[in-house]
């Protein structure tokens, strides 16, 4: 069995577009020899002092919640909860629709068994430190002038390559998704490229 590279996955649980390309890691899991290793990052964090819309500042108001709760979780739990949290949390606000975040948060720690005072948690910055953290450790790889999904993988001499993106939808799927991680893992490892980019024309599609 070949050896699975590790891929380092950073996430905010708000983003549409980090959902797509999560579901679309998980597909490749299944063709291609890899193991995802989830990390929260924040929308929040990266928004930080920036001038947004006001209906986008109080949206960045909202969107702590969720990553907290994960990151609370995580201190308990390990890292291992962290990805099964994300799709529970995710599937109610994406494919599901679910406006109201702390609810997703509160029906997901059900779902999984987990205390429900992560959701309290949740609404304070007790582990804030750590998020900022995640985030910075993802964010660096990248820059500060893209968001999320952060993914970084193995590259020359031991150094980690980190991209935003791939941004798509719908989510491929077999071996569509794993010959868009092919196309990934090369264009990320391939000396001096930085970007690949064509303006989105439609919405993110749930399928």
């Amino acid at each position: 069995m070949a050896e699975r590279i590790p891929v380092d996955f950073w996430f905010d649980p708000i983003c549409p577009w980090a959902w797509l390309t999560s579901r679309w890691i998980l597909e490749v899991e299944k063709v291609r020899p890899i193991e995802v290793r989830w990390h929260v990052m924040s929308l929040a964090v990266l928004n930080e002092g920036r001038d947004v819309p006001p209906h986008y500042l109080e949206m960045m108001g909202r969107a702590w919640v969720p990553v907290r709760a994960i990151m609370a979780a995580q201190q308990d739990h390990g890292d291992a909860v962290v990805g099964d949290l994300y799709t529970a949390v995710g599937t109610r606000i994406h494919p599901g629709g679910e406006e109201d975040w702390a609810k997703a948060v509160g029906e997901s720690l059900s779902e999984l068994e987990l205390s429900a005072d992560y959701l309290a948690v949740a609404e304070t910055d007790r582990f804030d430190e750590q998020l900022r953290a995640s985030h910075a450790e993802g964010i660096d790889l990248v820059g500060q002038d893209v968001g999320t999904p952060v993914i970084a993988v193995p590259g020359p001499e031991g150094r980690r390559i980190g991209i935003f993106g791939p941004v798509v939808t719908p989510v491929p799927r077999g071996e569509a998704a794993g010959r868009l991680w092919d196309g990934t893992l090369l264009v990320a490892s391939t000396p001096g490229f930085f970007e690949l980019k064509r303006t989105r024309t439609v919405d993110p599609i749930f399928d």
